[in-house]
């Protein structure tokens, strides 16, 4: 018996008992009017098909997402592995396992980036700007240091968002040393450390912490008008004047750069270009990065709905 095997590492004939992530559950009946469990078991590393038969216990796709102590043995189905599963309980709160292992998350160390990120936010010369920076992160660090930065599109992981907001700020830091006679460097780096705010509100998780769907204020309003209303709502609490405030909302209102693509407006000073530019960049070579493992060097992939085409593979 081994013990929490990784997904990617499973072979015909293992045998398995460890925690996992259970995902699509489905109640089924076999031919012989048997009721049995159909889901996917997983962890950071992969995803395989299960089944449990003659199940009797309590589940429902409302379960999809939570941790389970299964145990069982992998077996192979049409030519593809599949996981029989001959115990299985649900993760309660004395179970100790480490979420982040179940899902994919992203390669950084989270200390360490808030870290990197309060640095950044402390070399803001401008004091409003650092000032309600500050505010915002000791506020909300928690939730923004999980939270995926969405469902499916890039930096769907835990610590996504996190991950994908360090890498705009640390181009947007190089890019306002560029762009310094043009550029305002505290305003593009408040920006840009804002600019996703409103995506703490705008998502339902998974007991373990992906995104499931969209809530209803994330439906109806939208993490960019979400995100404008709270700076605006926390810079009027600390005291910054409105001409400040209206900047850092005009950047989130606009970082989308054209409103086919949801942008409220579209950038009409240097400092939301740029940070629209920025935020294009990391998400697409994202793209590329989650994309690219799928094809052989010297090879496409196939086509890339986020990008429309298919992308190659430099040998």
């Amino acid at each position: 018996m081994e013990y929490n095997k990784a997904v990617s590492d499973l072979h015909i004939g293992d045998q398995v008992e460890g925690y996992y992530a259970l995902g699509n559950i489905q109640l089924k009946k076999s031919a012989a009017g048997k009721p049995y469990l159909s889901c996917t078991v997983s962890d950071a590393t992969g995803s395989v098909d299960a089944k449990l038969w003659n199940f009797t216990g309590q589940a429902s796709a409302e379960d999809s997402g939570k941790a389970a102590l299964i145990r069982g043995e992998v077996t192979e189905y049409n030519g593809n592995l599949q996981f029989i599963i001959q115990r299985m309980r649900f993760a309660g709160d004395q179970d100790d396992y480490d979420p982040a292992a179940l899902v994919p998350a992203a390669p950084i160390d989270p200390a360490a980036a808030m870290d990197e990120v309060r640095q950044l936010i402390r070399s803001l010369e401008d004091e409003d700007y650092k000032k309600l920076c500050l505010a915002l992160t000791e506020r909300y660090e928690a939730a923004f240091t999980r939270l995926p930065a969405a469902k499916s599109m890039h930096h769907a992981f835990l610590y996504g968002l996190l991950m994908h907001t360090l890498n705009m700020l640390r181009l947007a830091d190089f890019m306002a040393g560029l762009y310094a006679e043009v550029v305002h460097r505290d305003l593009l780096l408040a920006g840009t450390l804002l600019h996703d705010l409103g995506k703490l509100w705008e998502f339902r998780l998974s007991p373990l912490g992906l995104v499931t769907e969209y809530s209803v204020p994330g439906d109806l309003l939208g993490h960019i008008y979400m995100g404008a209303r709270e700076v605006e709502t926390a810079g009027k609490e600390l005291g910054l004047p409105e001409e400040k405030l209206t900047l850092l909302a005009h950047m989130i209102l606009s970082h989308h750069g054209d409103p086919e693509f949801g942008a409220a407006v579209p950038p009409k000073c240097a400092e939301a270009e740029l940070l629209s530019a920025i935020d294009r960049i990391d998400s697409r070579m994202e793209i590329y990065a989650e994309s690219l493992p799928q094809a052989q060097p010297g090879r496409f992939t196939l086509r890339v709905p986020a990008l429309d085409k298919r992308v190659y593979r430099i040998d």
